[in-house]
């Protein structure tokens, strides 16, 4: 991702008073450059030789406070541990069954639902979530 949408993403916290520490702008800018919808566990162990006193309660306590703005999305699906998504547009993720790797995908057919499910329920509809589950191109040539 760019450093625009790095940028963005800062000032949103500031737009929200929340004061950029050097640690919660590096936890921020692994969350805009990551592909692999990473776990707490695993921005704390690639950023700990940048900050050793650094504590992966820190990293929860900050992504808590990008969830409060909107900033990202907690995933709970896939392994037992949470993994984080940067919310840059809505879209859809398929799961590998076999390693848990996640990959985004956006279909826009599907924002329909939504407006028949209001249309047929009377429900006034805020969201909705689909998860798709299957075996990876590289879980499926190691079997």
């Amino acid at each position: 991702m760019s450093d625009v949408t790095l940028r963005g993403a800062l000032d949103t916290l500031k737009e929200n008073g929340v004061r950029i520490t050097p640690q919660r702008h590096a936890i921020l800018e692994y969350l805009v450059t990551s592909k692999s919808h990473p776990t707490a566990d695993e921005i704390y162990k690639s950023l700990a030789s940048t900050f050793p006193n650094m504590s992966v309660a820190t990293v929860y306590n900050n992504l808590r406070v990008f969830q409060g703005v909107n900033l990202i999305t907690e995933l709970p699906y896939g392994d037992s541990s949470s993994r984080f998504d940067f919310v840059t547009h809505d879209h859809y993720h398929i799961i590998c069954t076999e390693c848990d790797k996640i990959v985004d995908f956006h279909y826009p057919g599907l924002e329909e639902v939504e407006h028949l499910a209001s249309h047929v329920t009377g429900f006034q509809v805020n969201a909705h979530r689909m998860e798709v589950y299957g075996t990876c191109p590289i879980c499926a040539e190691n079997n």
